[in-house]
Order: structure tokens, then sequence, then C-alpha cells
């Protein structure tokens, strides 16, 4: 004959107790304002890495449509 194994009951005061009592760690939430300085950040370096690799395209671009007269040798 197989044995079951007991039930154990545990009540609400004792399950909240052994949670708090837990190195359980939660992991934090961050505010909404957080939040929101993030995106901003995020969405600004974008803007700031599309302007620069724009920058250097003209730049490129304005170097192979004119570029610099030859100078006179001195002699």
């Amino acid at each position: 004959m197989t044995k079951k194994t007991p039930i154990k009951i545990i009540k609400r005061d004792e399950r909240n107790r052994q949670e708090n009592s837990g190195v359980q760690v939660k992991p934090a939430r961050k505010s909404a304002q957080e939040a929101a300085r993030e995106m901003v950040n995020t969405v600004t370096n974008w803007v700031n890495e599309f302007q620069q690799k724009r920058r250097t395209e003209t730049s490129r671009a304005v170097q192979k449509l004119f570029p610099e007269p030859p100078q006179p040798n001195e002699a």
C-alpha cells in the first residue's frame, strides 16, 4: 500500500510572513518620469547619430564635387 503524503495548510498570515522573510528580490520598477527620461535620451541619441551621419555624407559629397585645385609648384 502506498502512503499518502500529508497536506500542509498554510494560512494567509503564515504565507505573508514566509514571503517577507524570504530573500526574494522584486525588480525595481521605474517611475513614469524615469521611463520618459530614458525614452527621450534614446531618441535624442538616435537623432544625434542620424545628424552626424548626414554631416559626414554631405562633406564627402562636397569634397568629390569640388576637389581642391592643384597648388602651383614652388620651384
